[in-house]
């Protein structure tokens, strides 16, 4: 029993962090599973993580929620950038091609390459505001890099904000874009796995609301360090440990 809050702990943990920070969950939970006996495969708590990181960026970016209101442009620019990962997501999904990638050596290079993808991008000049130039254009093709999240290792924040970066936005800026992306994302997810839940006939219990709770303080915490940490840093350190990452994976994989 004890185990099983410990588990929940580190998924919230890794879900919190990683659904925010260019990182991969999926290369941490690899590398956790071979160093240890550690498992995650429950989809009920899987769904609690998801929904805890949704109540989290919601509550964090409340008043900006009531505001799309108001801006209705932002909110269409919201709906624009999420529909290429909807579309293609729906279709890997459905054809079952998705888990073709679903293998340690895909994500051990996706978690290498994109990380040396952040590095090349976070050297670009700031030149656009995300206020005056985040337009449909640009928010298409930031929804078009987001796509590429949709292989595990790559890291959906990761990708959006390189292309932010790539678009000349700021660090702070890519990473709003990233936030208010994750909207969509985690709720389409968390409707996905609540379906699946209902018709396995699975049920929430105390271990599943100590998940959501978890995931929900972790997740709060990141997105308002991160934001905090932008404004004064580079991304540099993420890709630096992107690397060291996918060396393990690779020593895992090899070895």
């Amino acid at each position: 029993m004890i185990s099983n809050y410990i588990q929940t702990l580190i998924l919230s943990i890794i879900q919190g962090v990683s659904e925010f920070v260019p990182v991969s969950s999926s290369a941490h939970l690899i590398v956790l599973s071979e160093l240890s006996n550690f498992s995650s495969n429950s989809l009920i708590i899987d769904v609690s993580l998801h929904l805890g990181s949704l109540l989290a960026i919601i509550f964090y970016f409340r008043k900006d929620l009531m505001n799309f209101f108001k801006n209705k442009n932002l909110a269409l620019l919201i709906i624009v950038g999420s529909l290429p990962l909807i579309v293609i997501g729906f279709l890997l999904y459905n054809s079952n091609l998705i888990h073709y990638f679903r293998n340690i050596e895909v994500i051990a290079w996706s978690t290498l390459f994109f990380g040396i993808l952040l590095y090349f991008a976070d050297n670009f000049n700031v030149k656009k505001k995300f206020n005056e130039n985040l337009n449909i254009k640009n928010i298409l093709i930031i929804g078009m890099f987001q796509i590429f999240a949709l292989v595990p290792g790559v890291s959906r924040s990761g990708v959006v904000i390189t292309a932010g970066r790539f678009l000349n936005f700021s660090r702070y800026d890519s990473s709003k874009i990233s936030f208010y992306l994750s909207i969509p994302a985690l709720a389409g997810a968390s409707v996905l796995g609540l379906k699946n839940v209902v018709s396995q006939n699975l049920e929430f219990n105390i271990l599943t609301i100590f998940a959501i709770f978890l995931s929900f303080f972790f997740s709060y915490l990141t997105i308002k360090y991160f934001l905090a940490f932008t404004k004064k840093f580079s991304l540099k350190i993420f890709v630096y440990y992107r690397i060291f990452l996918a060396g393990l994976l690779f020593v895992i994989i090899y070895s």
